[in-house]
């Protein structure tokens, strides 16, 4: 797969590249990443032909935004697309008086969730400043699901499809925004989105990947119905889809269970037997559903980055997928490259 050939984006006018640069990393998610790195992290993937950055004020309490806006500020902004979210207001505070866990040294902001129309309108406003771009083209609402929100997640998605969604059709109603979403870790929170409201696009982490296809039962294909794009994010997994099944390897952020570990290690013999590395399958079976328009791939170093190209631009035969299926490694009503 080439890393830079564009791909509609749902029924928008939006046209993105189907390797997509996650910008979340350069806002020193867990260590951190200095400004030279990050921006040759950006400036490598421009190089490479990446159109589609992906960030959000959570990313580094802001960081992320500034620092995408930093190294994308001098391109033509008509060639490139830009998404974010809103959800969360920033806030400035005295650095020893923030949490900042699982951000390093990220930027002096504490964050406050709001998901009320004039608080989604702050936030696009606040991300608008802090980018220094004259506009954000994919606007999404962020973490109304069970994973972040916990047991205020039914209250919590309330407000988000009342307030967050009257903004932000608002927004796109006006044409400050081409498209308007939902990005969250729980598949079933973007159907239930969907069932409500007309949404544009969604930003799904971690659930539709080598290891788990669930939403292929009602979600992707709502989609499809729809012409809603799909962006996948943690297509690895968090971890064991990158680094195969090692000692220690982690599988939605925690060690991975021995089940997993074992149908990752099945998986990993098919690789050996086709030479297909593990995580280029990985980001190849993503983007090959019809409804997932781009795999947002967060790296900490060019080199990371650099293989990351290199995985997606891996050729894998179409016998590779049949013999996946045919060992039942992944369902047979997935899509797969050579379908």
């Amino acid at each position: 797969m080439n890393p830079s050939t564009k791909v509609k984006f749902g029924r928008t006018n939006l046209e993105v590249t189907p390797f997509a640069f996650g910008a979340a990393p350069i806002g020193n998610f867990s260590r951190p990443i200095n400004e030279a790195a990050s921006d040759d992290m950006v400036q490598l993937a421009w190089g490479a032909g990446v159109r589609y950055y992906d960030t959000a004020p959570m990313y580094g309490h802001g960081l992320s935004e500034l620092r995408c806006g930093h190294s994308l500020r001098w391109k033509d902004r008509d060639d490139f697309v830009l998404s974010t979210k809103v959800g969360r207001l920033l806030k400035p505070k005295k650095r020893s008086e923030i949490e900042f866990s699982p951000w390093n040294n990220a930027a002096a902001n504490e964050m406050v969730f709001d998901y009320t129309y004039d608080g989604a309108m702050r936030s696009f406003e606040d991300s608008l400043q802090r980018l220094a771009l004259e506009r954000i083209d994919i606007c999404f609402i962020h973490d109304i699901d069970k994973f972040t929100r916990g047991d205020a997640q039914p209250e919590v998605f309330k407000a988000a499809m009342d307030g967050t969604w009257k903004a932000l059709s608002k927004l796109k109603e006006e044409g400050v925004v081409a498209a308007i979403g939902v990005g969250v870790n729980e598949w079933e929170v973007c159907y239930d989105a969907l069932q409500q409201h007309d949404f544009d696009c969604f930003l799904l982490a971690g659930r539709y990947t080598l290891l788990e296809q669930e939403s292929l039962d009602k979600f992707l294909p709502l989609c499809e119905e729809r012409g809603a794009a799909v962006v996948i994010g943690g297509g690895f997994n968090s971890g064991i889809l990158a680094t195969g099944a090692v000692d220690g390897a982690k599988y939605n952020y925690v060690p991975a269970p021995f089940e997993i570990l074992d149908r990752v290690s099945r998986i990993e013999k098919v690789c050996k037997e086709y030479d297909v590395p593990l995580p280029a399958a990985a980001m190849q079976f993503v983007v090959a559903h019809p409804a997932i328009a781009s795999f947002i791939a967060g790296t900490r170093t060019v080199d990371q980055l650099q293989k990351n190209l290199d995985w997606f631009s891996h050729h894998i035969p179409g016998e590779f997928w049949a013999e996946l299926k045919k060992q039942g490694l992944i369902r047979e009503d997935a899509p797969t490259p050579s379908a």
